[in-house]
């Protein structure tokens, strides 16, 4: 299996024959990674976790240029209806659910929204930059409340080839879903929270992965993101799980699951 990082949540999961993508999202200026349309618009099948404006707002977009179908919960389907997306190239989809595309099994499981962190939010917002990217923030500003849906995150298990890759939309667990443990690659969301460390490290004490891939670490849509220093991270996973290889993503280099 492949595996590859777009930038913020977007990711291309490929087998020897099949291919699915999650969350594709165009950056916006002065973003530190710039995935094309092209990335896009070649896939058939888009999974979405939730309808945060870095998971779905360039759906709509990627579907004027696609035939593909989008696979996401009804909160999310309703905002791509509002966009203009054609009912015929949605399916709704929740927790429980079972999917296929061809050699690729995928489960959808309840997943849960981390807790927007205001202090953490109105500390980027002083920063000097935010003058520079005033655009970008009224454009955020415009949409955030166009694109608020995340009570139905969801959360894929996906199947392929012998392995077991679990995709997180947002690095929270729901305590009430019992998730695979032990799964060969877990997919782990770092960016929104001065927590952010000790949240991540007890959802790999509850999943146990024998790899992790980071995403959504980077500076997407300043002057909102910022471009998380995964180092203290590293350091205090090397020291609780000295085995346990953490894999940060070059944007557009596919990462192989042996």
């Amino acid at each position: 299996m492949k595996i590859t990082w777009f930038g913020t949540a977007s990711l291309l999961i490929e087998s020897e024959e099949d291919r699915i993508l999650i969350d594709p999202f165009l950056t916006l200026k002065g973003a530190e990674n710039h995935p094309s349309l092209l990335s896009y618009i070649k896939e058939d099948s888009i999974l979405i976790t939730h309808g945060h404006f870095d998971h779905l707002s360039s759906v709509p977009k990627i579907m004027a240029n696609s035939d593909a179908t989008v696979y996401c919960s009804a909160s999310s389907a309703r905002i791509l209806a509002k966009r203009g997306v054609d009912g015929d190239q949605v399916v709704i989809i929740h927790p429980e659910d079972n999917l296929i595309f061809g050699s690729i099994k995928v489960k959808v499981l309840r997943g849960r929204h981390i807790k927007f962190d205001k202090k953490l939010f109105q500390k980027t917002l002083l920063r000097p930059r935010t003058l520079r990217y005033l655009s970008n923030l009224l454009y955020l500003g415009w949409n955030y409340h166009r694109y608020q849906r995340h009570q139905e995150t969801l959360t894929y298990q996906i199947e392929a080839e012998g392995k077991v890759i679990l995709v997180l939309g947002s690095p929270e667990l729901d305590s009430l879903i019992e998730y695979p443990k032990y799964v060969d690659m877990l997919v782990l969301p770092y960016q929104g929270s001065s927590t952010q460390i000790t949240q991540t490290l007890s959802i790999i004490q509850a999943i146990e992965p024998r790899t992790i891939l980071l995403d959504h670490f980077d500076d997407a849509f300043p002057p909102v993101s910022v471009q998380m220093d995964t180092k203290p991270l590293k350091k205090l996973l090397d020291g609780w799980f000295p085995d346990l290889p953490v894999v940060k993503p070059t944007a557009g280099k596919a990462v192989t699951l042996l």
